[in-house]
């Protein structure tokens, strides 16, 4: 329940904190961290450390250290792709393009 004398408001996001935060690139920060987080999950589940996935995938241990650390600024996307292959992974992305809103270009 909410206390009506609050002065706080419940606001729904879009499903992109980037985005809410008014972020720059915020769709690529939101891919990047989706990619990031798919390896974090494989190396848990395949109990890896960064040493063994640097064994396994010939990537070094520092770049899963980072990843596990979340930063990613010096990932790309094809990077992070890579690394998800070379863990065995199979990477499927399902792209939209819209115009932006409040473009000059949508009106």
């Amino acid at each position: 329940m909410t206390d009506p004398s609050s002065d706080s408001e419940l606001l729904r996001g879009t499903g992109n904190l980037f985005a809410d935060l008014g972020l720059a690139d915020s769709s690529l920060r939101q891919l990047r961290a989706i990619l990031a987080a798919e390896i974090i999950k494989t190396l848990d589940t395949e109990r890896l450390t960064v040493r063994d996935a640097e064994a396994r995938t010939g990537i070094a241990a520092a770049d899963f250290s980072r990843i596990r650390q979340v930063r990613l600024d010096r990932f790309t996307i094809d990077r992070l792709m890579r690394i998800l292959d070379r863990l065995n992974r199979d990477v499927r992305i399902n792209i939209s393009v819209t115009p932006r809103r409040g473009s000059a270009l949508a009106a």
